[in-house]
């Protein structure tokens, strides 16, 4: 372990694997040190069974395009955004891909088709107005839409096959399918050969304490329970749930009053060959008007493991821990402060519709999960399908948002930007490569600050200082987007 870093990753998945890779390519000669509290690496939110491996780009997923505005049209702003910023990281990927930094990338990203279905009416009227909105973007020009149950049971079989008579739609973008843990793993397999990196594996930090020269770290070995401290200049927690804890601990008054609410997932899972052979698309339907920001159920196409398997959910389960393989029962206890305690009762008062929603997942039975299955594949059988455990989100709650809860992603530093820690969770993995770049933009300018650093940044994503969404960089979008489909092997599909 090195004793004095310049730099501690708290967490090997996605976001820590991102950034300290993202760090060493701009200066090879940071020393950085990742600290992971379980023996492999990665198996927390970003491991393949813990998500739905969706490349989040806007394609399908209605939260991102909820309602319309006071002129009917759809605003698709945040779809944009979401877009562009999975562009970067599909760049990324590719050219760590170009550099045999990862291996083969069909291991980890394959292209899929992003498909929204809805029906009634108001489904189909609301998504026909969303397609007409979203084609008019360059990002969005090749997203096909159709009315006719014909082309629609062509594009998803297991979809229309039983279905009632029924105005339905549906749109189509290719997508991409990821496992970010893989992907994870594998840049944790680059750092470790690199000069002055290393992973502990098994070590649990447990403790910040700001230092005049940056950090003190207190960490402790799961197995032997040895206790070591590190002193470090910046720390980075990509620690999933397992960041709130260390975010209290600092004592610092920006993090004062901040608590954490879990909420556990689950998927309905089958490995029928037969069954998943015959749908390849990712289907989103609408999202529940009792808990919007939660996302909306959907049915996936997934190879986890060299097996096809069709993944539905997620369903939400009760837990109090803050995280899957390492996390207590007694997590959300031992995170109740005085001065948080107002702040998660008020967000529980503000958020009753939630609460109910949570409360009535957390109780439903296994054939009340097949029902919804039904929603999307109305003939599913409930002995092809089995229960498992997904991952799991800590909601932040902040006494400055007087009750409201924001699902998303976020970043959070002190005033000092000696630190750094990652909140939330969709779109989550699929905008790591923004926020690693969000990070160093705020706590490492100096590594941008030179002509060396903005062109090692170009190396990575070579449109990171453009704005793909300005109808003047069409043309350097689809170039763009061409030669990362390219180095990705999506068959020259973005």
């Amino acid at each position: 372990m090195i004793k004095t870093p310049d730099v501690v990753v708290i967490g090997s998945g996605i976001m820590s694997a991102t950034l300290a890779v993202m760090l060493k390519r701009l200066e090879p000669r940071l020393r950085i040190q990742v600290i992971e509290a379980t023996t492999d690496l990665a198996r927390e939110a970003s491991d393949g069974w813990n998500n739905a491996g969706t490349g989040h780009a806007g394609l399908c997923e209605l939260s991102y395009t909820p309602t319309r505005g006071s002129d009917g049209r759809v605003p698709i702003g945040r779809a944009l955004q979401i877009f562009e910023q999975f562009e970067h990281s599909k760049q990324f990927w590719g050219a760590l891909a170009a550099s045999q930094m990862v291996g083969e990338p069909r291991d980890f990203i394959q292209a899929v088709p992003h498909i929204c279905f809805l029906s009634g009416v108001d489904g189909v009227d609301f998504l026909n107005a969303r397609h007409a909105a979203m084609q008019e973007h360059h990002f969005f020009s090749g997203m096909q839409s159709t009315c006719d149950p014909t082309e629609i049971q062509r594009w998803v079989p297991l979809v229309m096959e039983g279905r009632a008579s029924a105005p339905a739609a549906a749109t189509m973008g290719v997508g991409t399918e990821v496992n970010y843990g893989l992907l994870a793993r594998r840049m944790c397999g680059w750092l470790e050969q690199q000069a002055d990196c290393e992973i502990a594996s098994g070590w649990k930090v447990t403790h910040l304490q700001r230092d005049l020269d940056g950090w003190k770290l207190k960490l402790s070995c799961l197995e032997s329970r040895e206790v070591q401290l590190l002193r470090a200049k910046f720390v980075f927690i990509g620690a999933g749930g397992g960041s709130l804890p260390l975010l209290q601990s600092t004592g610092l008054p920006e993090f004062r009053g901040l608590g954490g609410f879990p909420i556990g997932g689950q998927w309905l899972v089958c490995d029928d060959p037969n069954i998943c052979a015959r749908h390849d698309a990712k289907v989103y339907g609408a999202t529940p008007p009792s808990a919007p920001s939660l996302g909306a159920a959907h049915l996936d196409i997934r190879r986890l493991n060299g097996q096809r398997q069709l993944l539905f959910g997620p369903f939400a389960s009760w837990t109090t821990r803050f995280l899957k393989q390492t996390g207590s029962w007694s997590d959300l206890p031992r995170s109740l402060r005085l001065n948080n305690f107002a702040a998660l009762c008020r967000a529980g008062l503000h958020n009753r519709s939630l609460v109910r929603y949570l409360i009535a997942q957390g109780f439903q039975s296994m054939e009340h999960r097949i029902k919804a299955l039904r929603e999307f594949f109305p003939n599913a059988r409930a002995e092809h399908w089995r229960l498992v455990q997904a991952g799991i989100r800590v909601q932040a709650i902040k006494r400055a948002d007087r009750g409201a809860v924001y699902f998303g992603t976020e970043v959070v530093t002190p005033s000092d930007r000696s630190l750094a820690a990652v909140l939330g969770a969709s779109p989550g993995a699929s905008v790591a490569v923004s926020i690693a770049m969000d990070v160093i933009r705020k706590c490492q300018p100096e590594l941008l600050a030179t002509s060396d650093g903005r062109q090692h940044m170009k190396q990575m994503i070579a449109t990171y200082d453009q704005d793909l969404k300005l109808v003047a960089n069409k043309n350097l979008f689809e170039s763009s987007t061409r030669e990362s489909a390219e180095r990705l092997q999506l068959d020259g599909r973005t």
